[in-house]
């Protein structure tokens, strides 16, 4: 069960994560994040300054991205314990955080390791 255990974690840390955060050519604001997140088949749109869009915490979510400077590679990992269930989930950021142009991908082993890691942002 152990080598089962560490094979699949050999195989959802494999993917590691992708992301890029590059400089945009305008004045920089928190009123030009605006960010599209998904997994599965599930889509949220998220808007910073205010905070907004259909993202059901949105104000958490913000506040999760400007401490990390909207780079979800930044993310610290929460604590909770996962089933040793593998049904890998990609979760995706993609848009633009205070003028920059935001991409990023992450595989995760299921739902619970894509919950832990990623916190608020992907709570829908």
């Amino acid at each position: 069960m152990i080598g089962l255990a560490a094979a699949l974690a050999a195989v959802a840390g494999a993917a590691g994560p992708a992301a890029a955060v590059t400089g945009g050519s305008g004045p920089r604001g928190a009123a030009d994040s605006k960010l599209t997140l998904t997994y599965q088949a599930k889509v949220v749109h998220l808007t910073c300054g205010p905070a907004g869009g259909d993202h059901p915490r949105p104000v958490q979510a913000c506040a999760t991205l400007r401490d990390i400077d909207g780079n979800p590679a930044r993310l610290k990992s929460g604590d909770a314990f996962c089933m040793l269930l593998y049904a890998p989930v990609t979760a995706r950021v993609q848009g633009t955080w205070e003028g920059r142009s935001v991409r990023w991908q992450q595989t995760y082993g299921n739902t619970c390791e894509m919950a832990r890691a990623t916190g608020v942002l992907f709570q829908f």
